[in-house]
């Protein structure tokens, strides 16, 4: 059964280690939590290192980029690990061949530069889906449109068997207050139609070994137990935390705040029935990060 905490700090002297999700958690798209970033900032202090592990669709570089614009201070974490870095570390070792079919707004281009990680790069060319080897979705082209109107492109891509790399497995997010399809909506459609889809972000290994990497890279040799999972997708950060044995803070505030009926806190009964529906268990559960 869950456990019910008010602050990040009643547990935090158990952890070394945060992989703390960004949007829902940290932020919301328009402006950072100041309580969250408050709190990570005091798990810090205290010698802990935070590891914002993102569904972000882009290379680290440019969310660090988009966490200056919105205003979260450097001094809140030490690294980032995106599901973008590890999917295109997959697209550039061919997971789709070379000429891709590109599914996304124009800002998600970042995801076609160079990794200078990866030997021998396949050489990547965007091309219309009637040229097209397989598919990288970054996200819908429009992310209000209902991912139904994929449905057509999707039919001939499956019929020509192409595989469709996602670079962000997240369903739905909330800028602000208003709720925006991601590109792991299109990708369960076209899984749902017969189509192949290859995922890299949360809740699947792969982010979490890059996760690992990045701590190790920064001279933290931290063990799975002392490592915290926090973040408000049940299906991704929760789900992802139990696949790989982490301990996980549930942020219900976030896209299940209806459903655990949050206000500041979560109703218990409302919560434990919204877990057991979903059938996971957080090792922790509060209203927002702080």
């Amino acid at each position: 059964m869950t456990r019910i905490i008010t602050s990040l700090s009643e547990i935090s002297e158990s952890y070394d280690a945060l992989f703390c999700d960004l949007w829902g958690c940290v932020h919301d798209g328009l402006a950072p939590f100041a309580e969250a970033v408050a709190a990570l900032q005091a798990f810090r202090a205290r010698g802990g290192t935070v590891m914002l592990v993102t569904n972000a669709p882009r290379p680290h570089a440019p969310v660090r980029r988009q966490l200056d614009r919105l205003g979260v201070p450097s001094d809140a974490y030490d690294g980032i690990a995106t599901s973008g870095d590890s999917a295109r570390a997959a697209m550039l070792r061919g997971a789709v061949g070379e000429k891709v079919y590109f599914i996304g707004q124009p800002h998600d281009q970042d995801f076609f530069a160079p990794l200078e990680l990866i030997e021998n790069p396949v050489k990547i060319s965007q091309v219309p889906l009637e040229q097209a080897e397989g598919m990288v979705c970054c996200g819908p082209f429009d992310p209000l449109a209902d991912p139904e109107e994929m449905r057509a492109q999707f039919l001939q891509a499956k019929t020509r068997g192409l595989k469709l790399l996602c670079a962000n497995p997240d369903i739905v997010v909330d800028r602000g207050e208003t709720r925006e399809w991601c590109a792991g909506a299109l990708a369960k459609l076209y899984t749902e139609m017969g189509g192949e889809s290859l995922y890299f972000g949360k809740p699947h290994p792969p982010i979490y070994d890059l996760a690992r990497r990045r701590l190790q890279a920064l001279g933290k040799d931290i063990p799975d137990s002392r490592i915290l999972c926090v973040g408000d997708g049940i299906l991704t950060d929760i789900d992802g935390a139990m696949g790989e044995d982490l301990d996980s803070l549930f942020i219900t505030g976030g896209l299940a705040a209806r459903e655990t009926q949050t206000a500041d806190q979560p109703d218990p009964k409302a919560l434990m029935a919204y877990l057991t529906r979903e059938m996971r268990q957080p090792t922790y559960s509060i209203g927002k990060l702080r």
